[in-house]
């Protein structure tokens, strides 16, 4: 009797004997029991997962003698026929080698055909991806619509290949690749089954040469067989394999961690002896290590996947983390580098003596000492090693010690011109005097009653030599505001000079006219709003003078606006707004009839939030789409465009080398090319 190779011995005959898979048997199964049947099925997967194998069950169970059934019996003359390939109703194409129309034509001439001994005929196409794109088109109507007692059965590795009308037309199953665990599982039953002696370490290697397909374990189990004369040994399977053993990389990482470099280029040495492929490895190296921080972060979720487990956990117990990512991060730039060097074992040799030169520092070999940072200041350190002094330098302290004890002190003028009766420190320390809080002064809009007050009109100059945002831009004032600060317990020789001065000159109002000057820059924001904003408002010179000037509640309303903090559609919305009446917590707003269209209850909603919310009251916001008659904040936006623009281009036309290029060359300016420089000229006064 001819011998019979492993892969094709331990077949599966049915569901029950099936390796995993378990996500496609159980819908199989019951599809089965149910009599649930679809006409055309397609499975996906490597090579070696079971496609084939799960369509010949398929096959025997719905033409078993005893009846559609999910658990076929194996012995009647329709289950032996299958098994061994002769069953003249189950037709198995190779669609790599028959890829013409004239093939996938020829098949379906005999669809019409009742099946001559089963219950059903089936077509098992492998590797279905490889037909021709005239052989689908030929394959799909018979596909959708196949007689009664015709199954197809579809196989391929890559799916994505698959038209998308083919891929609707069946039942897809994704079968999983083998984890090398399952394969060493199914690899001891069959070679104890074979009474064949065998090393667990060498069923680990053909676990990962399997790289997930059962097919391609049994058949390297064949292999690994006839090589060591009937036994599986873990170095004839690495020697058949060629590939490196993990104890030797283990020593060298090891070595490294050990510090000890003799040891390390001693591994090194052993590995060279092999020739192996120096990046394969480093890349075996950085597997190692990334497993070992997994086994930090979570030791359960370390797998025994290489049959090196508890090397990984005792590495992960040795090395701290940071030393983890320092060596992965080192080994994936030999990696990157290893091509560049000379010689593929001296790249190598370096890139682990730079691990181990520039690996991270243990306890013990720390400073004990910390370093200082050059980035901080010597006031900075002095201030966090000295509270006193830190304490003198962030409050006006004046500290009085003995000539005979400590160098002069350190003088440090008081703000008040009047100089303080000093305080002894072992009596109680007075209670720091709060500065005097300021007068709250009311804005116009919760007065009783309405404050007109007429704007001042500014004068639209065109000097070439000035530019126009110097005479618009706001004094920006500094203000230094003292707080009390709590100073630690001092010597009975410091005397503390506490500052108790208020400059109370700020604390007169200021006028009520000051709160009618609008200042137009603050409405620059306005041009963000969007265009509508400005579009809709009147922005030629002409409609823009026939606007009133804001006063009153208008006037207000302008002050008012900008410091609600609104953005977006509402922004726009309240920018085109003027405020016409106050009648107690009643407020009422005109709004441009051109931007009616934008305007609805949500957008009023948010403008009375916003006014509710600034104000610190309720009140009743109502909008009436009405012609403003006073300037809203969108036409005041638009008038200090036109403005800018209008300077501008009076610059640029009085400039004398503008002049002199029109009269020589007969230059022209082209409307719309200049564009005023937004500028902000800030006066800052001490």
């Amino acid at each position: 009797m001819s011998y019979q190779v492993l892969a094709r011995k331990w077949r599966p005959r049915s569901f029950r004997e099936m390796v995993g898979q378990t996500h496609v048997l159980k819908a199989l199964i019951n599809a089965l029991d149910n009599q649930r049947l679809h006409h055309a099925y397609l499975f996906t997967g490597t090579r070696g997962v079971g496609k084939t194998t799960i369509a010949r069950i398929i096959a025997k169970c719905l033409n078993c003698e005893t009846g559609i059934t999910s658990t076929p019996c194996g012995t009647c003359s329709v289950c032996r026929e299958i098994d061994e390939g002769r069953f003249v109703d189950l037709i198995e194409i190779d669609a790599a080698s028959r890829t013409k129309v004239e093939d996938t034509r020829e098949l379906l001439d005999n669809v019409q055909y009742a099946p001559s001994r089963g219950r059903f005929k089936v077509y098992l196409i492998d590797e279905v991806h490889m037909l021709s794109s005239h052989s689908f088109n030929a394959l799909l109507k018979t596909l959708e619509e196949p007689p009664p007692y015709v199954k197809f059965i579809l196989a391929t590795t890559d799916p994505q290949k698959l038209p998308a009308t083919i891929l609707s037309r069946c039942l897809q199953f994704s079968l999983k690749n083998m984890t090398p665990e399952r394969v060493v599982e199914h690899l001891t039953h069959v070679l104890s089954a074979e009474n064949v002696p065998f090393e667990a370490d060498a069923l680990w290697l053909l676990g990962r040469a399997a790289d997930g397909s059962m097919r391609d374990a049994m058949s390297l189990t064949d292999q690994a067989i006839a090589f060591g004369e009937g036994r599986v040994l873990a170095a004839d399977v690495r020697a058949m394999l060629g590939t490196l053993d993990h104890g030797q990389v283990y020593g060298v990482l090891h070595a490294l961690i050990e510090g000890d470099a003799r040891a390390m280029l001693e591994a090194v040495r052993n590995l060279a002896e092999q020739g192996p492929d120096w990046n394969g490895v480093l890349a075996e190296m950085l597997n190692v290590l990334h497993r070992v921080a997994i086994a930090q972060a979570l030791p359960d979720a370390v797998d025994n996947g290489q049959g090196d487990r508890e090397r990984v956990l005792d590495l992960a117990q040795a090395l701290a983390a940071e030393d983890v990512q320092f060596y992965y991060q080192m080994g994936l730039i030999g990696r990157r580098d290893l091509p560049l060097a000379p010689d593929p074992r001296g790249g190598f040799e370096m890139a682990l003596l730079r691990m181990l030169a520039f690996r991270p520092a243990d306890a013990d070999g720390a400073p004990s000492t910390p370093l200082k940072n050059p980035g901080i200041s010597r006031a900075t350190t002095d201030s966090t090693t000295n509270p006193v002094a830190g304490a003198a330098i962030a409050a006006p302290v004046v500290q009085s010690v003995p000539a005979a004890v400590a160098p002069a002190p350190v003088e440090v003028p008081p703000p008040a011109p009047a100089e303080p009766a000093p305080v002894a420190v072992d009596a109680p320390p007075p209670a720091p005097v709060a500065p005097a809080a300021a007068e709250k002064i009311n804005p116009p809009w919760e007065e009783s009653e309405p404050v007109e007050t007429a704007v001042a009109a500014e004068p639209v100059a065109a000097p070439p030599s000035v530019s126009a945002g110097a005479a618009d831009a706001p004094v920006i004032q500094s203000a230094e505001v003292s707080e009390p600060v709590d100073h630690p317990a001092a010597s009975e020789a410091q005397v503390l000079d506490v500052e108790t001065d208020a400059d109370d000159d700020d604390d007169e109002p200021p006028p009520a006219d000051e709160y009618y000057e609008v200042d137009g820059e603050a409405f620059d924001y306005l041009e963000s709003l969007g265009d509508e904003a400005a579009d809709d408002s009147a922005t030629d010179a002409q409609s823009l003078a026939d606007v009133q000037p804001a006063t009153g509640l208008a006037a207000e309303w302008l002050e008012l606006f900008p410091r609600l903090g609104l953005s977006g559609l509402t922004g726009s919305i309240g920018a085109n707004c003027s405020l016409v009446a106050v009648e107690g917590d009643v407020w009422r707003v005109h709004l441009e009839p051109t931007q009616s269209a934008l305007f609805n209850a949500n957008q009023q909603r948010r403008l009375n939030d916003a006014l509710n919310q600034y104000l610190g009251r309720t009140l009743k916001l109502e909008v009436e789409v009405r012609k403003p008659e006073q300037e809203t904040p969108a036409q005041m936006a638009a008038r200090k465009r036109a403005e800018r623009q209008h300077l501008a281009e009076v610059a640029i036309q009085s400039d004398p080398l503008v002049q002199q290029m029109i009269q020589q060359f007969a230059a022209v300016i082209r409307d719309g090319t200049i564009e005023p420089v937004e500028t902000l000229n800030t006066e800052v006064t001490p």
